[in-house]
């Protein structure tokens, strides 16, 4: 595979704080990541500061207290919502409630006045959350959006565990590719292979790609707990979709719906294949620099 790998570098240690500022490694074209669990992350670049599928509160422990799955976390919110400032937009990739999350979007507003992007098949569903019907923004696979400081949103179809339309042939459950200053993020919502998946990405040509490696099985899809790529299917679709970095997500929050990162970082170092990859740590910052021939993974 010979590709020019964008730089993903690593900032442990560096202040998470509501404003997401860019740590001092950031340069000024650079655009820092960081990941706020689960399917969650922020993206700084310059002065634009865009979140995508946060989920920062207890809504869902609340919900399921004394079922089965009681969605207890395992670690706190890196950062509370109420104590964000200075966002442009948040994209939500499907309904379920730790990617459009009421207890979140309510914090945010008092102080923020985002754009939301969601799937329009679950526009509804956005407005019962909390979202300003102003400030809503449906879209659906194949459609482009565009936000402030010259970002653009190309939405994609994602399979949670199946690809699923409404009456009105919208995706319930989508992905986006973000292009943000030179460097262009894909992230797949929750989402597993399907047939096309890898031909329709390689045209995009994302540089990272955020995927979710938490898994499935019988046992949870039974109980209502749809699943996601394995740690194996998320390296073969960035292989097999000429996407030269993969950084893991969507484990660690929730003790029945996780992997063990240790696990993820082994695997992914047996693969004898160029793929650089990140499995990150919750609330440190990542700065992506574009065409970087000499970026590491983060082992």
């Amino acid at each position: 595979m010979n590709i020019t790998r964008p730089a993903v570098r690593p900032v442990p240690g560096t202040p998470l704080t509501g404003t997401f500022a860019a740590p001092p490694e950031a340069g000024p074209d650079d655009v820092t990541l960081w990941w706020l669990g689960q399917a969650g992350f922020a993206l700084r670049h310059r002065g634009g500061l865009i979140l995508i599928d946060p989920y920062l509160s207890d809504t869902l422990a609340e919900k399921y207290r004394g079922k089965l799955f009681p969605h207890r976390r395992m670690h706190p919110a890196p950062v509370a919502p109420e104590a964000i400032r200075g966002v442009d937009a948040v994209l939500c990739t499907h309904g379920h409630t730790d990617h459009m999350d009421p207890g979140t979007i309510r914090a945010l507003l008092p102080h923020n006045d985002p754009r939301f992007v969601v799937p329009r098949a679950e526009r509804a569903r956005a407005l019962e959350r909390g979202v300003p019907a102003t400030r809503l923004t449906g879209t659906t696979a194949g459609e482009r959006v565009e936000l402030d400081g010259g970002i653009t949103v190309e939405p994609v179809p994602a399979a949670h565990e199946h690809l699923e339309q409404d009456e009105n042939g919208d995706h319930r459950f989508l992905g986006y590719v973000l292009t943000v200053g030179g460097v262009r993020v894909y992230h797949s919502g929750d989402c597993v292979p399907y047939d096309g998946q890898p031909e329709r990405l390689r045209t995009l040509r994302a540089d990272v790609a955020l995927l979710p490696v938490n898994g499935r099985d019988r046992h949870r899809t039974e109980n209502g707990v749809p699943g996601n790529f394995t740690v194996q299917e998320a390296a073969g679709l960035c292989e097999a979709a000429g996407i030269p970095h993969l950084l893991c997500h969507h484990f660690g929050l929730f003790d029945f719906n996780t992997v063990d990162p240790e696990d993820a970082r082994d695997t992914l170092r047996r693969r004898a294949t160029p793929l650089s990859w990140t499995v990150p740590r919750v609330g440190d910052a990542y700065v992506l620099t574009p065409g970087d021939p000499t970026a590491k993974e983060d082992r």
